[in-house]
């Protein structure tokens, strides 16, 4: 099912006022998604930044977690609406990063296992506290799991999970405060 309209191998997508046509791209022999990609797109991330912030006005929270690295610019972004820090959970150890936690997740993008770490001076920043979990767009589920992990083995408490959009069933996800859902786009053989 490809959507029909004049961008054809697209599919609309409307957060805040901001209009996007989302590119289809094949995922797998029988299935596309269509791709959201905020890097570098300002004004989109400024309106699911400023529209999640409001959806959230009545969660009680300390800081802002999410992983490396398409959502950082939403984290930032709902960060400075929000008055809250905000901590990336990093792709790749670096010795900066002191006695990291991690955690291994199946990214759906890469097709292969990556590794979270939370760095120990963010480690010591969420200890407690209670988290916002947040994301560009949550799928499978593989990237939220591992956060997940990774705030148990930090001792977080997780006040709730965000992203722009939730993709592939729709009852998969009613915890996730999202702004859109995005279907998926079984293809023939």
């Amino acid at each position: 099912m490809i959507p029909n309209d004049r961008h054809s191998n697209t599919y609309p997508l409307n957060i805040n006022g901001v209009q996007r046509h989302l590119p289809l791209v094949k995922v797998q022999p029988d299935l596309a998604i269509a791709v959201l990609n905020i890097l570098g797109d300002t004004e989109l991330t400024e309106a699911a930044a400023h529209a999640l912030n409001e959806r959230m006005a009545h969660i009680s929270y300390d800081t802002i977690v999410t992983a490396e690295a398409k959502s950082i610019p939403l984290a930032y972004a709902l960060s400075v609406h929000s008055g809250r820090p905000y901590i990336v959970l990093r792709k790749h150890y670096k010795s900066y990063m002191g006695e990291a936690l991690s955690t291994e997740t199946l990214s759906i993008t890469t097709g292969k296992p990556q590794t979270l770490f939370l760095d120990a001076k963010d480690h010591a920043a969420v200890s407690g506290k209670q988290v916002v979990l947040v994301d560009d767009v949550v799928s499978t589920g593989s990237t939220l799991t591992a956060m997940r992990a990774l705030m148990v083995q930090a001792e977080a408490k997780i006040a709730a999970v965000a992203a722009i959009c939730t993709e592939g069933d729709t009852a998969q996800w009613p915890e996730v405060i999202a702004l859109a859902h995005l279907p998926l786009f079984p293809l023939s053989a």
